[in-house]
């Protein structure tokens, strides 16, 4: 089976018939990248019009014709075979003593000339004879495949363990992050496709936190520079130490794919609000306001007109209406972290944008901090002169780059972790029941939860797990579940002071953890300067440093090298740690406001799911007591979610997690469900048999039905 990833190209029409015709050999698999990968030369970047990776024939460049009139096809050929030979010679793992164990192969296609002259050593294929070359080609050792795949994704030696650390231990945790970094060094096939799908309009990325959403968005803004040097891009974001994460991404994605230092001049990392004061403090909205020549107001103007919780969203608001006539500037605009902006930042970024408006969205709504969940895109983007939505999600189509793209693999937390967090999150095992629920069931499935026993209906019991697939098993093999995660209850905040300082102590002396490797998080944002000051202190006698980050660091900094981090809830939004400390939990367990619970719930949520290996969660009193049995039934139940589906009626009294689902995409999902159920109904009332439908629909039915059969049975 074929799986094709769509890039940017400028032969659309001969690259759709490549794409066709590979997809329909059942015998060939493996992923044709079309518009990638860009390799990087000594004269810049030379892009490929299309590749093939395959475990069994390696890798096949396509020098792609559009139209009729046949180029210089050896010499395009010659040059892309010594490009990508001289990429594959610079990895050790692609090479045995001398030798290349990847076969590269070399074609012409041009589906548009009926007549083309045979040439052995520069293969020339239409629609005629392409299947047949490709079959001819020598075959390939599959061993090499997995090292193959990293270097073509750019990203061989992206997420591998670069921090300088003295292991003398196999198994200290020192050693064991540093194992766990090299193993999910590469991408998957999701994000792989996530970074080089390029639409030619508003595109979403969905994800989990872990999932890659932000690495996913570097190394799109990279391919997107080195495909298109003349292009403007934005990429902005909510938390501001991103920052300096971004830029060091992009850098190295350019250097690999391009052999050369980004453009900063046609890239731009950008806060969302930003100030005036040079490019350092610039940002979307104050750009667009400067742009436009309307009022711009900072946090404290905004605050006194709007309210501290309407603040952004009021001034984003004003902009808009103040604006007689927009003025495109960039072509493509990308926004991580939208879950934590008003919809109408989003419509912003979007006026902003020249045709055809290539605005791509990351966001994870459980990691949302606020009070409000993403509407539907027709709401967003609101709807032309004459009445028809601006924007419109639609379902995946063969030969069209992928709009919605869902990454539902976590490859930063552990299952225990995750399904604790999530536990947590919703109230799962809370007492008073659930405090939030997703307005839409499918996003369990998307999000990488199977149910057991039952489907998921109103009223009724529901157990919700992960699977092998969405939580790999690796991430939590290489410690006992009661190592991976810890609640610790205690009598003061002096104890439990204590008890932090000591155990960050012994991670720095005996676990082979370095200062790095440690985040400390205090949920509540209000306390955490305060909070954090007492066992600062006490490293400091211990000799240990730390840093309170946007304090002690730059805005733009989360970790400085040789330093435990301390952090708010905030500023800790999009980093990680392998060893990860929650303080004063207690705080998280519940609200003076009923409707704000879900808010300190996803506080906790997105503190520990920070944690890339191990999680501390720790606080004081009755309340954390509270919260150390929801744990305790979390783990009791193996950490999986089992509670009773609200029904409508509760579902309006708890804060609802939206799927962001557009009109569309509602009306396409309720028309399914109408068409199997006349279907159902016909077959019941003897209007129709079974054989009155297609075998091959028949056939497929079926499996999707064996399929859930045996989730039940697990």
């Amino acid at each position: 089976m074929i799986n094709t990833v769509w890039g940017s190209t400028d032969k659309p029409v001969a690259s759709k018939r490549l794409a066709q015709i590979l997809s329909a050999e059942a015998d060939l698999e493996g992923t044709l990248y079309i518009g990638y990968p860009i390799i990087g030369t000594p004269e810049g970047a030379f892009p490929i019009d299309a590749l093939l990776v395959s475990p069994t024939k390696g890798l096949i460049l396509f020098n792609v014709i559009e139209g009729r009139i046949l180029t210089d096809y050896a010499e395009a050929q010659d040059e892309g075979f010594n490009k990508m030979q001289a990429k594959l010679l610079q990895h050790q793992t692609l090479i045995r003593k001398r030798k290349l164990l990847v076969n590269i192969h070399t074609l012409t296609f041009a589906p548009a000339i009926p007549q083309l002259q045979y040439d052995d050593e520069h293969p020339l294929c239409n629609a005629d004879n392409l299947a047949s070359t490709i079959e001819e080609l020598d075959d390939f050792e599959p061993e090499v495949f997995p090292n193959l795949v990293a270097v073509i994704q750019a990203i061989s030696t992206l997420r591998r363990g670069r921090k300088k650390r003295t292991l003398y231990n196999q198994a200290s945790r020192g050693s064991k992050i540093k194992a766990l970094e090299d193993s999910i060094a590469n991408l998957d096939s999701q994000q792989s496709a996530a970074v080089v799908e390029t639409y030619e309009g508003v595109q979403r990325i969905r994800g989990l936190a872990g999932c890659g959403k932000t690495i996913v968005l570097a190394l799109k803004v990279a391919y997107l520079h080195a495909r298109h040097r003349d292009w403007l891009i934005a990429v902005t974001f909510h938390t501001r130490s991103l920052k300096k994460q971004f830029e060091n991404l992009i850098t190295t994605f350019v250097l690999e794919q391009a052999n050369e230092e980004p453009d900063w001049e046609k890239i731009r990392i950008l806060n969302a609000w930003g100030a005036p004061g040079g490019i350092g403090r610039s940002g979307i909205y104050y750009e667009f306001c400067r742009d436009h020549g309307v009022e711009y107001m900072d946090f404290g103007a905004a605050k006194m007109r709007f309210g501290n919780d309407s603040a952004f969203e009021g001034s984003c608001d004003m902009a808009l209406q103040s604006v007689r006539q927009f003025v495109p500037k960039y072509d493509a605009i990308l926004v991580d972290e939208a879950q934590d902006f008003a919809p109408n930042f989003l419509l912003l970024c979007y006026e902003y944008l020249k045709e055809p408006k290539r605005l791509v969205y990351a966001y994870d709504e459980l990691q949302n901090l606020g009070n409000r969940s993403l509407p539907p895109v027709e709401e967003i983007f609101g709807k032309t002169v004459e009445g028809n939505p601006r924007v419109v999600i639609h379902p995946p189509e063969a030969g069209k780059p992928k709009q919605d793209i869902i990454l539902d693999t976590c490859y930063r937390n552990s299952r225990p972790v995750l399904s604790t967090a999530h536990a947590l999150g919703f109230g799962a095992y809370r007492a008073k029941g659930l405090v939030q629920i997703f307005e839409n069931k499918d996003l369990w499935y998307d999000i990488g939860y199977q149910v057991k026993q039952r489907d998921i209906k109103d009223g009724q019991l529901v157990t919700l797990s992960r699977t092998p697939k969405s939580s790999p098993e690796f991430l939590e093999k290489h410690s006992p579940v009661d190592d991976l995660i810890q609640f610790k209850v205690f009598e003061t905040a002096e104890q439990q002071y204590a008890w932090l300082v000591s155990e960050i102590r012994r991670n720095l002396t005996e676990d082979e953890l370095i200062p790095d490797d440690i985040v400390v998080i205090n949920p509540d944002p209000l306390t955490t300067k305060e909070a954090v000051g007492e066992p600062r202190r006490a490293l400091m006698k211990m000799g240990i440093n730390s840093n309170l980050a946007g304090v002690t660091t730059i805005a733009d900094v989360f970790t400085e090298p040789g330093t435990v981090t301390f952090t708010g809830i905030f500023r800790a939004k999009g980093n990680e740690a392998a060893m990860v400390y929650v303080i004063n939990a207690q705080d998280c367990f519940d609200s003076m406001v009923p409707r704000t619970v879900a808010i300190v719930r996803n506080r906790l949520f997105t503190a520990m799911t920070r944690s890339k290996a191990w999680v501390r969660v720790l606080g004081v009193g009755q309340s954390m007591e509270a919260l150390v049995d929801e744990f305790s039934k979390t783990k009791a139940e193996n950490f999986s979610l089992e509670f009773v589906y609200p029904t409508e009626a509760e579902r309006k009294t708890m804060m609802t997690v939206n799927r962001d689902m557009s009109k569309a995409e509602q009306d396409r999902s309720a028309k399914r469900r109408h068409n199997l159920a006349e279907m159902i109904e016909s077959l019941d009332s003897g209007e129709s048999t079974i054989d009155d439908y297609p075998a091959e629909l028949v056939q497929k039915l079926q499996v999707h039905l064996s399929k859930k059969s045996k989730r039940r049975q697990k």
